[in-house]
Formats: structure tokens, sequence, C-alpha cells
């Protein structure tokens, strides 16, 4: 069963970062899909940034309000998945899910909730101005 935890959230002041972590058990480590969503109360879920790899063959998708101020990597010994946020503004406040599929192909539709199969509890982050 392959379970997933997130850590790093926090609260920051606007123009900060914060880095957060993805912790998989029971999950492939030559092949994943993962990405990192975000919800607000009231709004829907949306993709902030996925990863594909493949054994060396990487590829990253970012949400457009997030483009060149995040950053999601994963170390080669690593099964999951970080998010490196910077230039943080309060409309980046929200719960911070990691999200893993079970089969997948690289493209922008990793950004899309629909295909995951795995989901974390989330980590609030809150960024005040």
């Amino acid at each position: 069963q392959v379970q997933l935890m997130e850590s790093g959230g926090g609260s920051v002041q606007a123009g900060g970062s914060l880095r957060l972590n993805c912790t998989a058990s029971g999950y492939g480590y030559g092949k994943n899909c993962m990405g990192w969503f975000r919800q607000v109360p009231g709004k829907e879920r949306e993709g902030v940034a996925a990863i594909y790899r493949s054994g060396s063959f990487i590829r990253t998708y970012y949400g457009d309000s997030v483009k060149g101020r995040f950053a999601i990597s994963q170390a080669s010994d690593k099964n999951a998945p970080s998010l490196q946020m910077n230039s943080l503004t309060p409309e980046d406040t929200a719960m911070y899910y990691c999200a893993a599929r079970r089969s997948c192909s690289s493209g922008p539709d990793l950004l899309e909730i629909g295909g995951y199969n795995y989901w974390g509890q989330g980590t609030q982050v809150t960024v005040s101005s």
C-alpha cells in the first residue's frame, strides 16, 4: 500500500521561502509520476508542479502561477519529490498535497488532478504580507 506524507509547511512572510518534502512508502523508485497540488477552502485543488521520472529521464511541469518561483526536484536515491518555493506571496497560502500515480507518461497533464491514485494528508503553508 502506497502512503505519502508531506512535511516542511509553515508560516513565512511574503518574499520568503519554504521547502516541502514528500516521503513515500510502497512506491516505486525506477519510474514514477508525482505532483504537488494545493487547495484553499472553497476552491478547487490545483496543480502546482509535477515530475516524471524514468531512470535518468526527468521532466518537470509547473502551473502558470508558480513558474520561475517554485522548483520540483527528486534526488536519484529518493522516490518522492521536494518542492522549493521562493518569492512566496499571500496568494500561495494553501494546503499543499503530494500525490502519486500508479501509471503515467510524461506530459503537462501531470498537473491535472485526474489520474492520481495516492494522496498525502497535506501540509499547510501560510504566507503573510
